[in-house]
């Protein structure tokens, strides 16, 4: 089975454990429904940007929470 999961970065792309602690996903949509319902605590949390990753394969990213705000 594959897993969709997320990597949780500051803006210099250093890693931070997420406010939220999400699950392993299964599909893209799920992981990407998830990140739009937390994304707001994630950013108060110390996140800054965030990257999708399919199982060790990377998806896309950084992709920045800052710009949800705007």
């Amino acid at each position: 089975m594959v897993a969709w999961t997320w990597r949780f970065e500051k803006a210099d792309g250093g890693e931070v454990q997420p406010a939220v602690q999400p699950e392993e996903f299964t599909t893209q949509g799920d992981a990407e429904s998830w990140i739009g319902e937390h994304w707001k605590a994630l950013l108060e949390g110390g996140a800054d940007q965030v990257r999708l990753f399919e199982d060790s394969t990377e998806i896309y990213g950084p992709m920045s929470l800052h710009s949800a705000e705007a």
